[in-house]
């Protein structure tokens, strides 16, 4: 029944699983570039730790930029950008391959994730306008699937390959995504609003289906989106002191409601301390681990992510947005705060490991205990506050308000990954690696607060376009 819409879907899904490819490839290159591990190579430069920290955070930067022009691009149609985007994203990875210092690949970090960003917003954009309520939440934990599917995939291949290498394989990823999106329609919604009717008739018969009757979900939209685009209009017309006047309590709500509960969410979604897991695992394990080989582990982790993935398509729609996001706030915080107090104990007892040649005997023993609470931490990040949160993107806000209200959300989510990467460092050197996710389970525990109090359950409502009475939520109030 949503054969052709699934299809759709995957040929989308290229976009993040390319993020994902860029997402893994910082820690086996900067394995590389400094010379440790099977896949170093003579030819590379060297790399300082801080330089390091750069290359890895400079992504986001870009992702942060790349957020504010990829909503500033909707407007010239889902489809198109997401073509136009994944040129420039191929074209920073072959220019990676023949860097020669390590300014050269800042840049071209930078380029990828501005890249990146426009690619992950507007395929969610994507999904969320051409999906049935039914199964939009598991379309949507596609995306997420294959994002994670490219961090394991490059961490996979990164070990045995150098960062040339690497970097010449992920830049076939979006070079295959330009390719796919040829052959996928516009949304309907984007169709209508450029006043393109009969392509948009086209386009929902080719994800319906040819045999669908598509008539009333045509008029729907049309109707609808013609009443956003009018109501844009007017504000358009409006000088600065009327538009003050016309932002009533319901508008504001339609407006600032999403925007709050959306960056609300980004924000304690990157300062969780998953960054820290995915960008400085090695490091991290090899302080907290006596026997086990850290390298290894972090696969571990990167596979047990990808199946928690799987599950949430499953369970967003079946149980619902909030019910998930409470569930995985509280194993997050309990998570974080049993690493730490491992994390605490391990530095407490260094010395006496140390001096204690009977200790010694026994190190390694309890390495399962914190790759048990990482392991805890990544199913339930994945499982609720991942995923939901840039589904709830494509969900909460109105049409009207859609392009500038993603672009906002995307940016600031950017911007606190690019915060929260490099301050991992600072806060390890302040606090300690134990304070430091004690630091994190607190900010999990605030993110659990946030959502019982401020997020709304989406489960199973129709986007605006789609809804029958969204024409009497434009109506002035009388």
């Amino acid at each position: 029944m949503y054969f052709i819409l699934v299809l759709a879907a995957l040929a989308v899904s290229l976009a993040p699983f390319s993020a994902g490819l860029g997402k893994g490839y910082s820690s086996p290159a900067i394995a590389s570039l400094q010379g440790s591990g099977a896949n170093a190579t003579r030819r590379d430069f060297h790399l300082t730790d801080q330089q390091a920290s750069w290359l890895a955070s400079l992504s986001f930067l870009g992702a942060l930029f790349g957020g504010m022009a990829g909503g500033a691009a909707m407007r010239h149609g889902r489809r198109r950008v997401l073509s136009l985007a994944a040129a420039p994203c191929s074209l920073s990875w072959l220019l990676t391959t023949v860097a020669t210092s390590v300014r050269m690949m800042c840049i071209t970090a930078f380029l990828g994730g501005f890249c990146c960003s426009i690619l992950t917003m507007l395929s969610q954009v994507y999904i969320s306008e051409i999906s049935v309520p039914d199964i939009r939440g598991c379309l949507s934990a596609v995306l997420k699937i294959v994002g994670h599917l490219g961090v394991l995939f490059s961490f996979t291949i990164g070990a045995y390959l150098d960062w040339q290498q690497l970097a010449l394989c992920i830049s076939a990823a979006p070079l295959l995504l330009f390719c796919t999106v040829l052959y996928i329609p516009e949304t309907p919604s984007y169709l209508v609003l450029a006043g393109r009717d009969e392509e948009a008739y086209k386009s929902l018969l080719w994800l319906r289906g040819p045999n669908s009757d598509v008539a009333q979900e045509l008029a729907t939209i049309r109707t609808n989106v013609l009443a956003s685009k009018n109501f844009s209009q007017r504000q358009s017309q409006m000088s600065g002191s009327q538009l003050i006047n016309s932002l009533d309590v319901r508008t504001m709500n339609r407006l600032l409601g999403p925007i709050l509960v959306t960056c609300g969410l980004m924000m304690f979604q990157r300062f969780s301390g998953a960054h820290a897991f995915s960008f400085y695992a090695v490091p991290i394990f090899r302080k907290t681990f006596g026997g086990m080989n850290p390298h290894g582990a972090a696969i571990a982790v990167s596979f047990v992510q990808l199946l928690a993935s799987c599950l949430s398509g499953l369970l967003i729609d079946t149980v619902g947005r909030l019910p998930l996001l409470i569930v995985s706030s509280v194993l997050m915080s309990m998570a974080l705060a049993g690493f730490g107090s491992y994390a605490y104990y391990e530095e407490v007892h260094r010395n006496q490991r140390i001096q204690n040649v009977m200790f010694h005997q026994t190190i390694g023993q309890n390495d399962w205990i914190p790759l048990l609470c990482v392991l805890v931490f990544t199913i339930a990040f994945s499982l609720g506050m991942s995923p939901i949160s840039w589904l709830l993107i494509g969900e909460l806000f109105p049409l009207e308000y859609r392009a500038f209200g993603s672009a906002m959300a995307t940016a600031f989510s950017y911007l606190c990954a690019f915060v929260g990467v490099k301050t991992f460092v600072d806060f390890q050197q302040t606090l300690g690696l134990h304070g430091a996710f004690w630091l994190y389970a607190s900010i999990s525990v605030g993110g659990l607060c946030f959502v019982v109090c401020c997020v709304p359950e989406t489960k199973g409502k129709d986007l605006d376009e789609m809804d029958p009475n969204y024409v009497q939520s434009l109506s002035p109030k009388r």
